[in-house]
């Protein structure tokens, strides 16, 4: 396809751009840290962290984390949610020549467990809230090295002492766990302070992160970002914000609401990172579902950008204390990890005057790949352009590019692109095409002016508020529950969270009822991935060689 979208372009976004200015994401960091050393860096509880104290910290617990006898490239584990100790932890991983491994807090045991296992991680960063499920697998994982974060560590000797007392005594959110020889995170930068870091020798081509994503068999994968894929898409992005960044007065620091999970690549890249390249500090959300105290903390503060997913900007757009907040000053809203709803975009430009403007991308592509023009003033509908330095294609099942007009799955080539799946190049192959476009498994087409949209999902794969989730995993954990002969789950539609899981089951106990059902995958699944709808048929649907008919499974039964 020859690149129509370029004509697109806003002025001042260029179609090419040096995506190699940092060697690796250590050296953006360090520059940041240095350049920007005085101004705020996070925002979180009442309190500032500027650039050099997270300089400060991570290069600590980097020194710290070089005597634990580590290799370069070892694998470390973070299960941190939005709170300091979490982009400290990137930074110290990096810096000390290891690839970070991201954790989604709210794993269960056995989710952890694979993931944990198929890393590989020698260590990891945990906060004391989700220690007992760490608890329940430490004997069987390779992470014999545990460091314990506590919510109020970096917030000071009397406030840190209240917030703890809060968090574990009174709102019981530390449940009982034993890990033996655990290190808390304050002590072990009190050691490393102690100790000299001795910087490592890192390449673009080192791994700076595996982002495990949903497996079509049911496994969890992780995706090989190299530290030149994560750079280049920092960059790739801070190019197509120009338009709106022109419109923040001269000498303002740009402030984003960190909403999103930072342990998820969008909120990663998007908020972590680029802030940390543009010199920007981030407003930590630690738990951006409780929407009430989300508005209160935004009520203290001025801010430009947002980056969000649809079911947010829609709860916030639709919350009571929306008028608490001072939109005046924001200038970029990107919504991303799902679709955006035309009806969230148009009460969201209603209400603030900012547009949504909506992008796409994936753990595979860390994560940017097309976005709309930031100076946008409408819904387009669509998700926008290719990036700088990033082609689209339009597949059929053979690998040929299908003509204009004609839906095809979505193919990305780019710098951003995934090296590979950690350890499966079975699973690598079926995703990469020989000249190097990565095949997304959503279908997808074209217009005359190069702007994409997504039509239909290939793969099976439910998005649940921007979440992957693999119908194969949950069929695999409730096909283990005693009395389920047989069991899918598809994806239906949900005007909260875009999608959710429905989940078919056919049952050989009599006394097997939805409730049961519901309390066996609260144990197995983590949040986002149980099942809203449990059903009970008598037979799945199937087609002649035995195939499960997953549309017939998608009508609600009659």
């Amino acid at each position: 396809m020859d690149k129509i979208w370029l004509k697109q372009y806003p002025a001042g976004v260029p179609a090419q751009i040096q995506v190699d200015l940092y060697p690796s994401l250590v050296a953006l960091v360090e520059e940041s840290f240095t350049k920007y050393r005085a101004l705020p860096a996070y925002h979180f509880m009442g309190r500032t962290f500027t650039f050099g104290q997270i300089d400060d910290a991570s290069r600590a617990l980097a020194a710290y984390l070089q005597t634990l006898g580590l290799a370069k490239g070892d694998r470390v584990a973070i299960m941190l949610p939005n709170v300091p100790q979490y982009p400290v932890a990137v930074a110290g991983v990096l810096r000390a020549g290891y690839v970070v491994v991201n954790v989604n807090p709210l794993y269960t045991p056995r989710e952890l467990e694979h993931q944990l296992k198929d890393s590989g991680a020698k260590a990891i960063l945990i906060l004391e809230n989700f220690a007992a499920t760490l608890a329940q697998v430490i004997d069987a994982v390779p992470a014999k090295q545990v460091l314990l974060a506590a919510m109020g560590d970096m917030l000071g000797l009397v406030k840190g002492a209240i917030v703890n007392h809060v968090v574990r005594k009174v709102r019981k959110m530390v449940p009982p766990y034993s890990l033996p020889g655990a290190v808390r995170f304050n002590e072990a930068l009190a050691r490393g302070r102690r100790k000299s870091y001795v910087p490592p020798k890192i390449g673009p081509d080192d791994i700076a992160v595996l982002q495990y994503t949903g497996g079509t068999t049911g496994v969890s994968k992780g995706a090989v970002l190299l530290h030149r894929c994560l750079v280049a898409n920092v960059l790739q992005s801070e190019a197509w914000y120009q338009p709106a960044l022109k419109k923040i007065p001269a000498g303002e620091q740009i402030v984003t609401v960190c909403a999103l999970p930072l342990y998820h690549i969008f909120g990663f890249n998007t908020n972590m990172m680029l802030s940390m390249r543009m010199g920007g500090a981030n407003i930590l959300i630690p738990n951006a579902r409780d929407i009430p105290a989300l508005l209160k903390d935004l009520s203290h503060h001025k801010f430009h950008s947002f980056p969000a997913v649809n079911t947010l900007f829609n709860a916030i757009a639709n919350h009571a204390d929306f008028d608490k907040v001072d939109w005046s000053a924001l200038k970029i809203s990107v919504g991303g990890g799902m679709a955006v709803q035309q009806a969230t975009a148009r009460l969201w430009l209603e209400k603030t005057g900012c547009p949504i403007c909506e992008g796409y991308g994936l753990s595979e592509t860390s994560p940017s790949a097309t976005c709309n023009p930031v100076d946008a003033t409408a819904y387009s509908g669509t998700i926008g352009l290719p990036m700088p330095n990033t082609e689209l294609a339009l597949l059929d099942d053979a690998g040929l590019e299908v003509p204009m007009g004609t839906p095809g799955e979505i193919a990305i080539r780019g710098p951003q692109v995934m090296a590979g799946y950690w350890q499966r190049p079975d699973e690598t192959a079926k995703v990469m095409t020989p000249d190097g476009f990565f095949r997304t498994g959503d279908i997808g087409t074209v217009d005359e002016r190069g702007y994409f949209r997504i039509v239909d999902r290939k793969k099976d794969m439910i998005l649940v508020s921007g979440f992957n989730v693999y119908p194969n995993e949950i069929e695999d954990v409730v096909s283990k529950m005693p009395g389920v002969v047989e069991c899918a789950a598809v994806g239906v539609p949900d005007a909260k969270t875009g999608e959710a899981v429905k989940l078919v089951i056919v049952k050989k106990d009599p006394a097997l009822d939805e409730p049961a059902v519901r309390a066996y995958c609260e144990t197995q699944l983590t949040g986002y991935k149980k099942p809203k709808i449990v059903e009970v048929r008598t037979e799945l649907p199937k087609s002649t060689v035995g195939k499960i008919l997953r549309r017939e499974l998608r009508e609600t039964k009659k």
